[in-house]
């Protein structure tokens, strides 16, 4: 009985104790939201797959602009071949150059040649297509990136109801550990009167002792949920943040019940994706025809670095067909064509698993809906009874037993009441989640 004063007498001290160890933070539902739009690290992860696609995007820019190469090189050789093409190119050929004795084994001669090559694309049909597909990939790349936000918002707004459930079950188990050293109180009194035995009193302190057990779980549930918003908003994790908006019951407005929308951002991505690999399998057939190119390039000669004494240039325009290429392009084509196929099954089938949601998460609105009028009139009927019974308690009228009892049903309501909010404010943000446009 004594080790049981003690630790309830510890628990009661420290009580009011159990923040001041650790900053805290008021945090509005509001500011959570914004905060994990500008701070969320999978947000940033999905706005860097942006700009990689849009990378991707903009390197298919070759199918329609130049490719321009400038080079400079030097060399020296007494190769007949080289020695001679030398010569022609700095413009120092003469008469002398072609006595046969010369040109087999010519004298050492040294070439610097400054290059400029350009090459132009035409017509590039395999290009076109796959540049169509890099856009759509980079528009679904970005619609994903809109999906993760609100995912991300729906996760946060999940976490601050949590944080809002945890301050909720303290503030419960605080005014239930209150009313219980009162009764502790009361039953001592009486005890010393000789109204009550012992084990009255042992019972009530007992009580006490759990409720300080099951306060200190509700504080650790406070600190869980601030680590994981702090997490989700790129916060220290030692935050103990604290919400400003409390616990209540919001009411879903009638034009949020809609269908799942097509149009939702991660179906459009997923349709974007779809056609994207649509037009992979176009390139791929269309890589079985010619393309046209036109090439050119300028030069300067002269036996002295950067002299440049002598130039020339050559234009043309060449027109390539790869008749055969060891049956890869037909095994390519083939692998696209099944790759669009599943694409479209995996389209059809998350529209159709997302209309399935849509629906469950319908019913738990209204499943919450109708639990949380359950638990209300629970909740009145536990007070009401709490309420006779500690004043029949107080005159003596009630068995202690039966006191604790209907003060352990008072918690537990209240409690699920809570759980209960929770529940149903969640499953309207999960169908707004749902069906957002």
């Amino acid at each position: 009985m004594m080790k049981i004063r003690i630790i309830t007498l510890i628990g009661v001290l420290f009580s009011g104790l159990w923040l001041h160890a650790q900053e805290i933070k008021l945090i509005s539902r509001q500011d959570a939201i914004q905060m994990v739009k500008e701070n969320n690290r999978d947000i940033k992860i999905s706005q860097q797959e942006f700009l990689e696609s849009r990378g991707d995007f903009r390197q298919t820019n070759s199918i329609f602009l130049p490719n321009l190469a400038v080079s400079h090189s030097g060399i020296t050789t007494t190769n007949p071949l080289m020695a001679f093409g030398s010569k022609l190119n700095q413009g120092i050929v003469t008469q002398n150059d072609f006595n046969p004795e010369l040109l087999n084994d010519p004298d050492r001669i040294t070439n610097f040649a400054t290059k400029i090559e350009v090459e132009q694309p035409l017509i590039n049909l395999d290009g076109i297509y796959q540049r169509k597909a890099a856009k759509r990939k980079m528009d679904a790349t970005a619609l994903k990136t809109e999906r993760t936000i609100d995912y991300m918002v729906l996760e946060v707004e999940k976490s601050y109801m949590q944080l809002q459930l945890a301050y909720q079950a303290v503030e419960v188990l605080e005014n239930v550990l209150k009313a219980a050293l009162e009764n502790k109180e009361l039953a001592e009194d009486r005890y010393e009167q000789g109204f009550l035995q012992r084990s009255d009193v042992l019972a009530v302190e007992i009580r006490v002792s759990e409720v300080n057990n099951q306060l200190q779980y509700a504080k650790s549930n406070v600190v869980n949920a601030s680590d994981y918003l702090a997490y989700l908003i790129n916060e220290p994790v030692n935050t103990i943040f604290q919400p400003t908006d409390s616990l209540e019951v919001s009411l879903l407005t009638q034009d949020e019940l809609e269908a799942v929308p097509l149009e939702r951002a991660d179906i459009r991505a997923m349709k974007l994706a779809t056609e994207a690999y649509g037009e992979m399998l176009q390139a791929d057939k269309m890589s079985f025809l010619p393309n046209l190119n036109a090439f050119g390039s300028y030069e300067l000669y002269d036996d002295e670095i950067f002299a440049g004494g002598a130039s020339g240039y050559l234009a043309g325009i060449q027109l390539k067909w790869d008749v055969f290429g060891g049956y890869k392009r037909f095994g390519k084509l083939q692998k696209s064509q099944a790759t669009y196929e599943k694409a479209k099954l995996e389209y059809d089938s998350y529209v159709s698993q997302s209309e399935m949601e849509k629906n469950r998460a319908s019913r738990a609105v209204k499943d919450a809906e109708n639990n949380l009028s359950l638990t209300r009139l629970s909740l009145e009927q536990a007070e009401e009874s709490l309420r006779i019974r500690t004043n029949r308690f107080q005159q003596g009228l009630e068995k202690t037993s039966d006191l604790l009892t209907a003060e352990a049903q008072l918690s537990q309501k209240q409690l699920e009441y809570a759980q209960t909010i929770f529940e149903y404010n969640f499953a309207q943000a999960q169908l707004q989640f749902l069906t957002k446009k």
